[in-house]
Parts: structure tokens; C-alpha cells; sequence
């Protein structure tokens, strides 16, 4: 048994710093001065809101604040039948806005993904060369869409990722979920770089309108509840190979909140992992395998150690196969996304993770969860 677990390990060990290499090696991407009369691309904010009318409107301010040219970017906020006051806040905001803002009230028909909907019917309507999706409860910086276009206009990527970190929370429950956020951030980027794509997040996710209709969108993936960010990257992907890339800018940092409590981060977590029996590519699903595969390691080593089948040294050196790397790479994502005092929450991290990691891919076997207070399955 101790060579199976030495083998994952080194395994882990020597894929976690090629992720660290990797990151190290992406410089990070500054938007250069732009000639007044250059051409920039035509952007569509798309932003899938259910009951968020106390979040949503400090984002239509944030884009309020944008260095981009007003003319040259539009705002779509897609509501899917608030119960609140969503839509009739967005209504109200629509000319105190320097730029184009957009209501789409959406119908309350039974979906398996209401997301997805929400984006479609955006998508068409919107006049944008560019389509950026993110969450009614983020908040962007000023320079945000001046980052995703001359990134693009430097890059000419089909599809392009953008980092997320989460707001300040002083919670051990928040920074722990920090920590993993950037793990999740950190390896869809270096993967990215790499060129075999895996992970993205749809709350700063950028993608060309003709690549969105050239992969025919959703088509093929609209069973599944999750999915409108790394399914629709995959697709993206097999038809333009080097065409996705990976924003490492601090302009581009797209904030959240974490989840306010354990069952809304279940369920949150258990919608991500519905999507992985839906990957047609292989790689995604070998890595969420090897994944599975590395962070169970330690739990059986424990066990191996605790009835006396496993040396105390062993031991120490399969831990520590696992935790120095992820130091190295999971500190310097964290220290990118300007999160330098959640570093002590590492190791606290590392201890959870394992367990994290094993619960979740057995839970996401089981179909159902809650979003948005809808049963989805």
C-alpha cells in the first residue's frame, strides 16, 4: 500500500509545481495606452440576476465607473423571475446611466437551467463583438473592461478567463473558502497556459459572440444545470485549440462574497460538481480523477498510520509530498490576488481539503441540489 500512496503523491507533488512553475511564468498583463481614434470592440455586459436587488445595483455603479468608453459597451441584466424588487430597481436605474442598461425580463418557464436561458436570450439581443458574463452580487473594478479589450485585441482569444477573488471575511469559513477559490482560479489558468483547458468561472468570463454561435452555444450541454462557463469553454476550445486564454491582471479581478453558510456552500459546490459527468473531453475528467485520487491518499495514509501499517516517517514524507507544493503554488495565487494575510489559512486548508474533496465527489453522484431557491436536478 505505501508504494500506491508514494506514487499519487509524487504524482501530486510533480503536477502542483509544474502548476506553480506555470503561474510563475505568466507575467502579468497590463492594458497599454490606446491611440484616441484606435477601434476597440463592441462589449455586452451580461449579468443572469434571481433576487439580488441588494447587490446588483452596487455593480451597475461599479460599471458606472468604467475607464471604457460608455458608447462602447452595453449592459444586459437578465432577471429570471425575482420575488424581489430586482427588476424594478434595474427599470428604475436605466436612465441614470451613462451607458446602454438593458432589462430582460425573462418568463417562468420550467428549465433545467435557467442560467443558460438567461445567457441565450442575451445573447440574442446583444450588439456586442464581445460577450462578458458575470454575477448580480460581484463587484469589478474601473479598469475591468479595459483589461478583457485590449487583452483581447492583443490576443485575439476566442474565449477569455478572468480571476475571481472573494471580499474581505475576517469568518475561518470565508478565508478557507478563499483559499480554495484560488486553488480553483489558479490551476483553470495554468491549465489554460498549458493548452488543455479545464476550468473556468462564469462570473468573469469573456467570449466571442461568433465563437458562442460557431460552437452553436449551449446546444449539447442545456441538460445539464450547471455548466455556462467550463462546458461552454470546452466546446470553445475543440473548435479553436489555442484560442482560450487567461486574463492574470489585477485590473481584471472580478470580487464576490464567499457562501454565507454550510448549506448554501453544498449546495453551490454540489451544482459545480453536477457538471463533471457532462465533460466530453477527457482531460477535464482524468485531472477531476486525479484530483480524487491525490486528496484520498492522505485520509487512507492517516488511517494506515493510525492501525500501525504506516510508519510515523512515512508518513511525514507523504504529508509533506502535498502540502510544500500547494504552499508554493496556492501562496503565490494568493498573493496575485492581493489576499496576503489568508496565507496562515493554508495549512488549515490542507487539512480540510482532502476530506472536502472525497465528500463532494461522492455527493455529486447524487442528483438535486438548491439554487437560487429552485430544486434543480
Amino acid at each position: 500500500m505505501f508504494y500506491i500512496l508514494l506514487f499519487i503523491s509524487i504524482s501530486y507533488a510533480f503536477f502542483t509545481l509544474i502548476l506553480a512553475v506555470t503561474w510563475w511564468r505568466m507575467t502579468a498583463f497590463t492594458a497599454p495606452a490606446t491611440s484616441p481614434n484606435a477601434k476597440s470592440p463592441r462589449i455586452s455586459v451580461i449579468i443572469p440576476v434571481r433576487n439580488e436587488e441588494h447587490t446588483l445595483p452596487l455593480l451597475l455603479r461599479d460599471l458606472q465607473n468604467q475607464t471604457y468608453n460608455t458608447d462602447g459597451f452595453e449592459v444586459i441584466v437578465a432577471d429570471d423571475s425575482s420575488t424581489d424588487n430586482t427588476l424594478k430597481i434595474t427599470q428604475s436605474l436605466v436612465g441614470q446611466m451613462p451607458y446602454s442598461l438593458r432589462p430582460l425580463p425573462l418568463d417562468n418557464e420550467p428549465t433545467t437551467s435557467p442560467k443558460k436561458r438567461a445567457i441565450r436570450q442575451s445573447i440574442a439581443m446583444a450588439t456586442g463583438d464581445l460577450i462578458v458574463t458575470t454575477d448580480g452580487d460581484c463587484r469589478v473594478g474601473p479598469k475591468w473592461l479595459e483589461a478583457i479589450a485590449a487583452f483581447y485585441q492583443q490576443t485575439g482569444a476566442q474565449l477569455i478567463s478572468g480571476p475571481i477573488s472573494f471580499n474581505t471575511d475576517h469568518s475561518a469559513f470565508g478565508n478557507l473558502q478563499t483559499v480554495e477559490s484560488s486553488s480553483l482560479i489558479g490551476a483553470g489558468a495554468c491549465t489554460m497556459a498549458l493548452g488543455f483547458p479545464t476550468m473556468c468561472n462564469g462570473a468573469n468570463l469573456t467570449y466571442e459572440k461568433r465563437a458562442f454561435e460557431a460552437v452553436d452555444g449551449f446546444d449539447g450541454i442545456d441538460h445539464v444545470a450547471s455548466g455556462d462557463d467550463e462546458l461552454l469553454m470546452h466546446k470553445i476550445a475543440s473548435r479553436y485549440p489555442a484560442g482560450v486564454k487567461f486574463l492574470k491582471s489585477p485590473d481584471a479581478i472580478v470580487h464576490t462574497a464567499p457562501q454565507p453558510t454550510l448549506e448554501a456552500f453544498y449546495h453551490q459546490r454540489k451544482r459545480w460538481a453536477s457538471k463533471w459527468r457532462a465533460y466530453q473531453s477527457v482531460l477535464p475528467s482524468i485531472l477531476a480523477v486525479f484530483i480524487f485520487a491525490s486528496n484520498l491518499a492522505l485520509p487512507v495514509a492517516l488511517l494506515a498510520y493510525g492501525f500501525g501499517n504506516l510508519s510515523a516517517s512515512k508518513l511525514i514524507g507523504i504529508v509533506a509530498l502535498k502540502a510544500v507544493p500547494e504552499w508554493l503554488f496556492l501562496g503565490s495565487v494568493l498573493v496575485f490576488l492581493e489576499k496576503k494575510p489568508v496565507l496562515f489559512w493554508i495549512p488549515v486548508t490542507q487539512l480540510v481539503y482532502p476530506l472536502y474533496v472525497v465528500f463532494f465527489g461522492l455527493a455529486a453522484q447524487q442528483k438535486g441540489f438548491r439554487w437560487k431557491d429552485r430544486t434543480l436536478r
